[in-house]
């Protein structure tokens, strides 16, 4: 019987999605929602990168869904890694003078990389995903050639509680600001293709950023910990 109930569910839902795209022409010039970004995406947000325009202003709710995905990973890793810490502490092998030194260099230049890939996300390409990541990997060039360094817990978590503060909180403002809906651009937009522009675009990416950051080097710095 449940073998019958669920082919029949396959069936429906088969011939739905065959029914959804029969009436969605992709590719043809009727689809109107993609040209309607290029057209307006610009004026609209203030924004000169139009993959910005989508990601936090048009979808911007779905972005968010995205950064949650992203904190439930991490909180799911450190739950699964916590139940593993009793190991016996081995003797850290020191790392090579050119891993060291180039550790202790490129450090901050990454970060000012990072920072400035997410700071101009409106205007090129990049933004707060991206830049966070970067960030992140400066803290595993540090687990490599600066071995025995980790990142303050309480800080991570301080920076990643933030960012997700601030995004939601703007979320929340541009709905009782402009009244139209979550993450409402009710910022002035400011002149195209300049720093200050695009409303709470760039702001929304200052805080992705550092919150992708913090909890990619919190994920890192659980598994170093785990393997070590």
């Amino acid at each position: 019987m449940r073998s019958i109930i669920s082919i029949f569910l396959l069936v429906v839902i088969a011939w739905g999605m065959i029914t959804v795209l029969q009436e969605i022409p992709f590719g043809s010039s009727e689809t109107r929602v993609g040209q309607r970004y290029i057209d307006q995406g610009r004026e609209e947000t203030g924004a000169a990168n139009i993959v910005t325009s989508v990601v936090l202003n048009y979808r911007g709710f779905d972005t968010l869904g995205e950064i949650t995905v992203l904190f439930v990973a991490a909180i799911g890793l450190g739950a699964v890694l916590s139940t593993n810490r009793k190991k016996k502490k081995r003797e850290i092998e020191s790392a090579s003078l050119v891993l060291y030194t180039g550790c202790r260099f490129l450090f901050p230049l990454i970060l000012l990389f990072g920072a400035y890939i997410f700071i101009h996300g409106h205007l090129t390409p990049g933004g707060g995903f991206q830049g966070g990541a970067i960030v992140a990997s400066a803290f595993v060039l540090v687990y490599l050639g600066c071995r025995g360094r980790r990142i303050s817990e309480t800080g991570s978590k301080a920076v990643e509680s933030l960012g997700g503060l601030i995004f939601i909180g703007i979320g929340l403002a541009g709905l009782a600001v402009g009244g139209r809906y979550f993450l409402s651009n009710f910022l002035p937009k400011g002149e195209l293709n300049t720093l200050f522009s695009a409303g709470v675009i760039p702001i929304l990416y200052i805080a992705i950023g550092f919150k992708v950051g913090s909890e990619l080097a919190g994920v890192i710095d659980h598994l170093i910990e785990d393997s070590e």
